[in-house]
């Protein structure tokens, strides 16, 4: 008999664990930099959006329980060059993203302790390094251990909201758009970052009972939408979006001496577990991909991936302390890449789920999510440059054997695939 492991709040749990993520410690700040008080307007724009993306990507799953993930979607829907640009897409940008996502953890934790800007890179280098360590050894963040750390990361921010609302002013709101609808736009692509991972819903669908999935999908959207509208209010009108860890600057309220360890501390524990699991995840999908010979072959065993994945954050680290540009930028490129799958995916639901109601949801996130594409700017160019090297390469490629990437097929035989998901 069927078991399923994930009831409502369990799973409204696991699927807000795909969406929240560390990005929240610095996107509040960099959003208001972008648009001023105009980054409200983004925040809830993409609330907007995820609607018919987060229910079109849980539909998908309830329609083909066991298809796997995006890159399996799309290549049914769309053809086998879409399943690997969706699979080279996310390779790529864990790099990017969790380089970032470490040196944020080390600005809240220099933050706290008072030390200088030297202090930020060490620490985001000590924090992928044990996290590269704790995956060679096999130590990597469980099911339950993420649910917690959604659950530390809501904490912190419900704590935040609650701490700066006496310090919110009105004044603060005016003017409401300094750099005009331009700026608004600027901060969407920037806060994509905190609104993907809706598609890990495409195949969690076989742990949950019924239409539970659904139903955990409405409250993590209900969840998303307090807490991102509140913070995005209060750390413009309490002033705090002005510095590099708002979440810190929010929490004044509760005490200097109480607000940069307590802060410090918890952002130093999520961006570990955070990029550890990132890490994990990117390390079985360059498996995958150069088993399926989308990636050099040699790279088709854990240990190889793995190092391949630190040389490439090595790189990103390098190129970052060479030229200083901060996290914006590879936030946004980041954002860009996945975005792009995002937009491949919900193309490939407009094909595979039935005509009517889930149809027209489908093609509604389609067509937002192509908007919140193109709100990407230049940065557009990295997921296309990855898609174009990665082409390339399989043209121009030695032997003669072809891909292994599993081929169009009707949507009724998706189940049947065995091709690890690579989303």
């Amino acid at each position: 008999m069927e078991t399923h492991r994930l009831g409502v709040w369990q799973g409204t749990a696991t699927v807000l664990g795909g969406v929240l993520g560390p990005g929240m410690l610095v996107l509040p700040h960099l959003a208001a930099e972008a648009a001023g008080p105009g980054s409200i307007l983004a925040w809830a724009g993409l609330i907007v959006v995820s609607v018919p993306v987060a229910f079109t990507f849980a539909l998908l799953g309830l329609r083909h329980p066991d298809g796997g993930g995006v890159a399996h979607f799309a290549g049914i829907a769309v053809g086998r060059w879409a399943y690997a640009a969706v699979g080279w897409w996310f390779f790529v940008s864990v790099p990017i993203g969790t380089f970032a996502g470490a040196l944020a953890g080390g600005i809240y934790a220099a933050d706290a302790f008072g030390w200088d800007g030297r202090t930020t890179v060490v620490i985001a280098f000590g924090l992928l390094a044990a996290a590269f360590t704790a995956n060679a050894a096999g130590l990597r963040t469980s099911g339950r251990m993420q649910v917690v750390m959604v659950g530390l990361l809501l904490a912190v921010l419900a704590t935040a909201i609650v701490a700066s609302v006496p310090a919110v002013r009105a004044d603060r709101f005016t003017p409401f758009l300094p750099h005009g609808l331009a700026g608004v736009g600027s901060a969407v692509g920037v806060l994509i970052f905190a609104f993907v991972g809706w598609e890990a819903a495409s195949h969690l669908s076989a742990e949950f009972a019924g239409r539970r999935l659904l139903t955990a999908t409405g409250l993590t959207l209900a969840t998303i939408t307090v807490v991102y509208l509140g913070v995005a209010v209060t750390v413009v009108g309490s002033g705090a979006a002005a510095s590099p860890v708002p979440l810190t600057a929010m929490m004044t309220g509760l005490g200097s001496a109480v607000a940069g360890p307590v802060t410090g501390t918890a952002a130093f524990v999520l961006t570990f577990g955070a990029i550890n699991t990132y890490i994990a995840g990117a390390s079985r999908l360059g498996v995958a991909l150069a088993e399926q010979r989308l990636l050099p072959h040699r790279i088709a065993a854990p240990h190889r991936s793995l190092l391949v994945l630190g040389a490439a954050i090595t790189v990103v680290g390098a190129a970052t302390l060479l030229h200083p540009i901060g996290l914006d930028p590879l936030l946004r490129a980041t954002s860009a890449c996945l975005a792009a799958v995002m937009a491949v995916g919900t193309l490939a639901a407009v094909r595979l789920l039935p005509a009517g109601w889930m149809r027209a949801v489908a093609v509604a996130a389609c067509a937002l999510t192509a908007v919140m594409l193109l709100l990407s700017g230049v940065y557009l160019a990295v997921p296309a440059v990855i898609a174009a090297t990665g082409f390339a390469t399989q043209l121009f490629r030695p032997s003669r054997r072809p891909p292994v990437v599993p081929p169009p097929r009707s949507p009724a035989t998706v189940g049947a695939d065995a091709a690890p998901p690579v989303a």
